[in-house]
């Protein structure tokens, strides 16, 4: 049985071991206690919604810990823990329990542990009385016949002999009340020294991307009296080194080298390339939500990723969500007007020619009315190279220009690529490449279509994910 201190507004965290989930924190970082804890918390449930990730609260569920965790679906920070089972943990407040076997949490012992508050609201349909302190609510299950007898709240209630309720749920939060409540920022305890993304904006011009400019915050400097969020900005361009980059963000949460190009198969006489001996290189940055392609040869950055961190994603809980904004100019095509008319409400504000302006939350079928993008994806299946199951499914990849969206089944976009093109070589040059700009084994691809390249993203099989899965 677990035993935690509770601190309003704040927190639940453990009396025993150095963890505690904590308002405002991320998804990733709830998940990470729950791994450390193997073995004494059990039977995790995380429960989304496939159809409508934006508008439906993501939970962590420990059915055998009596807790509910629940996220904010669109900032994936926490905002209110639930404890709806009191008889699976113990409960302390200041170091006073108020809930363990040996200890009921009646209306009195509440009252003793936690003071005075305002008086209680009865409702009539859940037949409960809620008692509210501040980001703290506590409820009690009251039979109706009893409710015409409160005059100045739960306290006034008159109970039989050793018939006082006894709270059946609890709930941490943020704000006025539980049902208004929202995620705090990011609380500086759960920093760790990382750097976070506020907001990336993609930087393009005639010629297509040329990187990344990014909006960071991190601790301020440790030799300060009290710790305060610091913010940075900064700009990651194709072309920059990997010493480039590592000075502007800092060490990558992890280096993966490309053992092998899945879409090798996809290149014009692919049989006849020479094997590299070389591997391109990811630095992968997971509180940023960003991926960031080194050339083998040149150690050069030639592709960046951007994740969108959707639940029912083969990578969700790897990467928090890039908030990125990508501005592109409208095709001259035929457009579905009814379509159009529904996702952008054309306005003297909204011409047809007005830049279509993509985000994390951007849906694909409103993208693809507005550009040409290639009409036939690849499809993905991505596979782990132990584990072959995959419950998430496959995601389509359309190429435009010099992108690669990744979409999912519910049109939701789980990624943006960008590429630098390759520097053109001649025939001549196919014998004697080492493999970095050889189409075979690079991390683009280019294809004909339709009189556009196609640039098809590669499948990461290799690459071990931490994860839970709903």
């Amino acid at each position: 049985m677990l035993d935690l201190e509770v601190t309003p507004e704040r927190s639940l965290g453990s009396t025993t071991e150095n963890w505690e989930f904590v308002l405002g924190m991320h998804f990733s970082q709830a998940v990470a206690i729950i791994q450390s804890q193997v073995g004494i918390i059990k039977g995790v449930q995380v429960l989304y919604s496939d159809t409508n990730p934006l508008n439906v609260d993501i939970i962590i569920n420990l059915p055998q810990d009596g807790i509910r965790l629940i996220f904010d679906p669109v900032q994936q920070r926490l905002k209110t823990i639930e404890v709806f089972n009191m008889k699976l943990v113990k409960l302390k407040y200041c170091s006073m329990p108020f809930n363990s076997p040996e200890v009921v949490p009646s209306i009195e012992e509440i009252e003793h542990s936690f003071g005075a508050t305002h008086p209680g609201v009865y409702d009539a349909a859940k037949q409960l009385f809620a008692l509210h302190f501040r980001g703290l609510s506590f409820y009690f299950p009251v039979d109706s016949k009893l409710q015409p007898g409160y005059a100045h709240g739960l306290g006034s209630l008159h109970f039989p002999s050793g018939a006082s309720p006894v709270v059946s749920k609890m709930a941490i939060y943020s704000g006025v009340n539980v049902v208004e409540s929202r995620p705090p920022a990011l609380p500086l305890s759960c920093y760790h020294q990382q750097l976070y993304l506020e907001a990336a904006t993609v930087l393009r011009n005639a010629h297509g991307s040329r990187g990344l400019r990014l909006q960071l915050y991190t601790e301020g400097s440790i030799r300060s009296l009290e710790p305060r969020k610091q913010c940075l900005t900064r700009e990651i361009l194709f072309g920059d080194s990997c010493q480039d980059v590592a000075s502007n963000l800092g060490a990558p949460s992890r280096v993966f080298f490309k053992s092998e190009d899945k879409m090798k198969i996809h290149s014009p006489s692919a049989h006849r390339r020479v094997q590299s001996k070389r591997s391109d290189f990811f630095f992968n940055y997971f509180t940023i939500g960003i991926d960031v392609l080194f050339d083998a040869r040149t150690h050069k950055t030639k592709k960046i990723i951007m994740h969108t961190n959707y639940p029912g994603h083969y990578n969700f809980n790897m990467y928090h969500r890039c908030e990125f904004q990508l501005q592109l100019a409208a095709d001259n095509i035929t457009l579905n007007w009814f379509a159009y008319s529904i996702h952008y409400r054309v306005t003297e504000d909204a011409p047809l020619d007005a830049p279509v302006t993509i985000t994390a939350y951007s849906k694909w079928d409103a993208i693809a009315s507005r550009l040409a993008p290639a009409e036939r994806p690849v499809v993905l299946h991505r596979v782990g190279s132990t584990n072959t199951a995959n419950v998430f499914g496959s995601t389509f990849s359309y190429g435009y220009q010099d992108i690669i969206f990744e979409v999912m089944p519910n049109n939701y976009i789980a990624s943006v690529t960008l590429y630098h093109p390759p520097a053109p070589y001649h025939v001549a040059d196919w014998n004697a490449t080492t493999g970095s700009y050889s189409i075979g084994s690079s991390a683009s691809t280019p294809m004909r279509n339709s009189g556009r390249n196609v640039l098809l993203q590669e499948v990461q099989s290799s690459q071990t994910n931490i994860r839970i899965t709903a």
